[in-house]
């Protein structure tokens, strides 16, 4: 399990990436197969109409 990268940017992207997929996505089973951290979606209030 290997990766080559072709500058420091391609590294940087891919590493985050992988990261964000690590932390939010991959289930873990000493959590009982959930995600580390799931992403949250806030919702946000409507705002004011102006008129």
């Amino acid at each position: 399990n290997g990766e080559i990268f072709y500058s420091l940017r391609e590294a940087q992207i891919i590493i985050e990436e992988w990261r964000k997929h690590y932390n939010t996505k991959r289930p873990h089973s000493a959590l009982g197969y959930r995600p580390p951290a799931p992403e949250t979606i806030i919702p946000m209030e409507p705002r004011p109409i102006m008129h």
